[in-house]
């Protein structure tokens, strides 16, 4: 068991973000939760791997953890950007930047509009295309989003379907977050990840059922240097259910033979 590790949460760009950092070396790794999640998902795996000598930082992005939310509402570039202007406290180079879920849309984000930041990527679990096997919503509530759209119902009627047929992180989530999160699902990201040219491992469980394997199948053939590995009996929470398996990708990623 690992043990006797001294983590600091330190705050970035004068407290726009919070962060844990793993190691006393300059950091390495960059680590980037999911939606509704913190940056506390990575601590097995950003342990491990600092007891190896490489150091970390599992940051809360903003309106998670200990973050403060944005100024403004917007998706996964703003995020990125928010990121980016924290750069000079995090590093002076580039890091290996893993991203889980929304994250992993930040994370590619970052790596597509600012390459200098980034010398690798760990993606799990992330929605960067739609899916060719499920609708995003329900028939009932697209039907009155449409009818939204033609002006032919008041928004409130449009709420309330929200109410009824939005998934748990809308329904949890609220004014400017719940705007950050209605922008976030409508993206998808070919046209960043054609611009991604850094080494990138997709690291998949096998039973995601939020992001199924076909999504990172898709994306990666998109990617000019990716690899995938799929995880059997893994599912959406790979930090949490194979931090192993995700310290050792990017273990390989540092130290490529």
């Amino acid at each position: 068991m690992l043990t006797n590790l001294r983590t600091v949460l330190r705050a970035f760009d004068n407290g726009r973000l919070f962060g844990d950092v793993y190691g006393d070396s300059a950091p390495r790794v960059l680590f980037l939760h999911g939606w509704g999640r913190q940056g506390s998902d990575f601590r097995v795996a950003a342990e491990s791997l600092a007891h190896e000598g490489i150091a970390s930082v599992t940051l809360d992005l903003p309106g998670f953890g200990s973050s403060p939310e944005p100024s403004i509402a917007g998706g996964a570039d703003l995020y990125a950007d928010l990121v980016d202007h924290a750069w000079k406290d995090l590093t002076d180079g580039p890091l290996i930047v893993v991203g889980h879920s929304f994250g992993g849309r930040v994370a590619v984000s970052l790596a597509a509009r600012h390459p200098a930041r980034v010398a690798g990527l760990v993606l799990t679990g992330v929605p960067l295309l739609r899916s060719t096997t499920a609708s995003s919503s329900p028939w009932p509530y697209r039907s009155l989003r449409r009818l939204r759209g033609w002006r032919l119902i008041p928004e409130s009627v449009l709420e309330r379907a929200r109410q009824r047929y939005g998934s748990r992180d809308y329904l949890a989530a609220h004014g400017r977050m719940r705007e950050v999160l209605v922008l976030s699902v409508n993206e998808s990201y070919e046209d960043l990840l054609v611009r991604v040219h850094v080494p990138t491992t997709l690291l998949w469980g096998a039973t995601d059922a939020a992001v199924p394997v076909e999504i990172a199948e898709r994306a990666g053939a998109l990617l000019t240097k990716s690899s995938l590995v799929v995880l059997e009996g893994v599912g959406h929470l790979l930090p949490t259910e194979a931090p192993a398996a995700l310290a050792a990708a990017v273990r390989s990623m540092v130290n490529p033979r």
